[in-house]
This record gives structure tokens, C-alpha cells and sequence, in this order.
């Protein structure tokens, strides 16, 4: 069974298009706007392998932060989706990644119930025109719009493209661990009340 889906999400900030199988090899064709967000979306895709389509236009000449909330908000969504009832899913996801002088941390489970708690200093906020910041938006919506429970915590770290591009892949491999098929339980629903 493919685990794919697409979505459409219009609003008067933002316009998207996205199409996610978290089954896939790590193929990205992502167009946002705003190049070192492609950067970020291009890594998860590949360290979470999956397939990853991504078209957006957004209110770009005021600020960033409505296309990359969005874009998370949608991502979230088609990833619940591709996922339908979740039944033989290992739920839990776990990873440390390391990235120069970078270490990050991401542990999510995908039971339903969404939380973040997202503890990543960083001591230079701007990448470029890139505020850091943003990628919390980014994955405070994932964690809701996929009913995530998602901690991402920075142990350490200085250069704030490491800080992002750490946390984005721990991220992916977090993911793509919490969604892979346990072979021992392939049709049981992880969860003792019967329902995620």
C-alpha cells in the first residue's frame, strides 16, 4: 500500500501545493521563495527519505513567517494523512545528529496528541535574510497540524546554519524512523487503547 498524499492549502497569505510518500528515496522538487528554506525542506526529504514536493507563493515582501508556518501546517497534514490509520507504524522516533560543531536532538512520537517543546538557542538569528526563528514555526506546525509530540533540543552549537541544518535533519531521521512499518506488528495499531 503507498503511503502518499497531496494537499492544496489557499489562504490570503499563502498559496501551496504539496505532495509527500514517505515511502520514497529522498527526491525533493521544492519552490518557496526563499532559497535557504528550499535548502532546509531539500535536506529533510533526503535524510528522512522521503518524497518531497513543495510549491509556494507567499507574502514574501512582507516577511517569511506565513509561508514557512504554512508550509509546515500543510506538510504536517499530508504526512498524517500518507500515514492513514497508522496501524503497524513503529510510533516513536528517535535521533542524535551531529552537524561541525553542532549536536542536535529530536524524539517524537506520533500518537495522536501534539506538543512541542523546542529548546535550540541561537546566538546569531540571521542566516542570510533568513531569520532562525522561523524554523521553530516551522516545526511547532508540524507538530500540530500532524497530532505530533515533538522535543527538539540543540546541546550545543554557534553557527546558526549548522544550528538549522542539524536540527532539520535530526528531524528527517526522527520521522522517518517513527513511521517506518515494524515487521513484528506490521497490522497491529501501536497503541493499548486501540486508536491513534
Amino acid at each position: 500500500m503507498k503511503r502518499c498524499a497531496s494537499i492544496e492549502r489557499d489562504t490570503a497569505e499563502t498559496r501551496i501545493s504539496l505532495g509527500v510518500d514517505i515511502d520514497g528515496s529522498g527526491k525533493a522538487d521544492i519552490s518557496t521563495g526563499i532559497p535557504f528554506f528550499d535548502h532546509m525542506l531539500t535536506l529533510l526529504a533526503r535524510h528522512g527519505l522521503l518524497d518531497l514536493r513543495v510549491r509556494a507563493e507567499g507574502d514574501i515582501g512582507v516577511d517569511y513567517h506565513h509561508t514557512v508556518e504554512d508550509v509546515g501546517i500543510v506538510f504536517g497534514e499530508a504526512v498524517k494523512q500518507a500515514l492513514g490509520d497508522k496501524r503497524g507504524i513503529r510510533r516513536y522516533g528517535f535521533f542524535i545528529a551531529p552537524m561541525d560543531e553542532c549536536l542536535a536532538r529530536t524524539a517524537l512520537d506520533l500518537g495522536g496528541r501534539p506538543y512541542f517543546v523546542y529548546d535550540v538557542p541561537a546566538p546569531n538569528p540571521m542566516i542570510r535574510d533568513f531569520n532562525v526563528c522561523l524554523v521553530r514555526e516551522f516545526f511547532l506546525a508540524v507538530a500540530n497540524a500532524l497530532g505530533a509530540n515533538v522535543h527538539i533540543r540543540l546541546e550545543y552549537g554557534e553557527e546558526p546554519h549548522h544550528i538549522a541544518e542539524a536540527v532539520f535533519k535530526c528531524f528527517a531521521k526522527a520521522l522517518a524512523c517513527a513511521c517506518e512499518i515494524n515487521p513484528r506488528a506490521a497490522d497491529v495499531l501501536p497503541s493499548t487503547k486501540e486508536v491513534l
